[in-house]
């Protein structure tokens, strides 16, 4: 005879059991069969914690960064200076026209000759300078300053300048131009004309209708180029400009300048041999041709013209 039933088996009535999170419900007789569920240990809901920046990941962060930045502020400098070149040649072709203007009504003949003048500087009273007697027809001092002038060591060491007692940052500042008028190419007036303070002793007037090469002579330019640096011009030999040991020269921009032609047409320069290819005199030789003159200190027509 086999074993009987035990009473809970026989009436269906089923107990909670189980192990673990795993539970057993049985249930009366006339229920749904047994089956088990899942019932967790801690009902709580729990919030994932945020996990922070580890040292690496910010630092491989900040060298993307300065990788973009090392990409990315070269382009920006140079349109930049794009821009400001740009701007500068804007006024080169203004300051083109004026010298046109001038010429025509005296008579073909060429403004005075004045550079560097500093005593008194440019703004006070007494200040002799060609860009004067061009701003009748300008009517406006500024577009003689170029946007890339920063200006040069001999600023702080000019005896007018120091003797003015003013702290000039840029060439159009002190001397009142950006830029260079080509010594040959203007008229000298014996004891009005004057460079550096000092006068010059002869006269020599220059009229339109002498120059051969009208769109090939240059009137005027912007003072420094970046050609003209010791890099470029070992010894000082060639442009005189940084030399020692006082050196006139400061980078203004990375590539060129701004020139100005006789017909008054202005083009921006950007190497040295285009520079030496212009002419300088009436006659037309060229900047860069040799010149057996006594006062040609570099033994070229650019150290007896420009």
């Amino acid at each position: 005879m086999g074993r009987l039933p035990d009473r809970d088996s026989v009436l269906g009535v089923g107990c909670w059991g189980g192990t673990g999170a795993t539970v057993f419900r049985c249930f009366g007789v006339g229920e749904e069969p047994c089956h088990r569920s899942e019932i967790p240990h801690n009902r709580r809901t729990v919030t994932p914690a945020r996990r922070a920046f580890t040292l690496i990941e910010l630092l491989v962060v900040i060298a993307i960064i300065a990788i973009l930045a090392a990409i990315l502020f070269p382009v920006f400098q140079k349109a930049k200076e794009a821009a400001k070149s740009t701007s500068e040649l804007s006024n080169a072709k203004e300051i083109g026209l004026a010298y046109k203007l001038y010429i025509n009504d005296s008579d073909d003949t060429m403004p005075i000759f004045y550079a560097y003048n500093s005593a008194p500087p440019s703004g006070q009273a007494g200040h002799k300078g060609t860009e004067l007697l061009l701003l009748t027809y300008t009517e406006n001092k500024q577009i003689f300053a170029s946007p890339l002038d920063s200006g040069g060591p001999y600023l702080a060491v000019d005896p007018g300048l120091v003797a003015a007692g003013g702290s000039y940052t840029t060439y159009w500042q002190a001397y009142g131009t950006s830029f260079r008028f080509d010594h040959c190419m203007f008229t000298t007036a014996a004891n009005e004309s004057s460079q550096n303070n000092i006068p010059y002793t002869t006269t020599t007037v220059v009229n339109e209708g002498s120059v051969a090469y009208p769109a090939d002579t240059r009137v005027i330019r912007l003072e420094m180029f970046p050609f003209f640096s010791r890099t470029q011009d070992p010894g000082c030999a060639k442009y005189g400009y940084d030399c020692d040991p006082v050196s006139y020269y400061k980078q203004w921009g990375s590539t060129g300048g701004s020139m100005i032609f006789s017909d008054s047409h202005a083009k921006y320069i950007s190497n040295s041999g285009a520079f030496d290819n212009a002419m300088v005199d009436p006659a037309g030789h060229r900047s860069g041709d040799p010149s057996n003159d006594p006062n040609a200190w570099s033994g070229t027509w650019y150290s007896l013209c420009d």
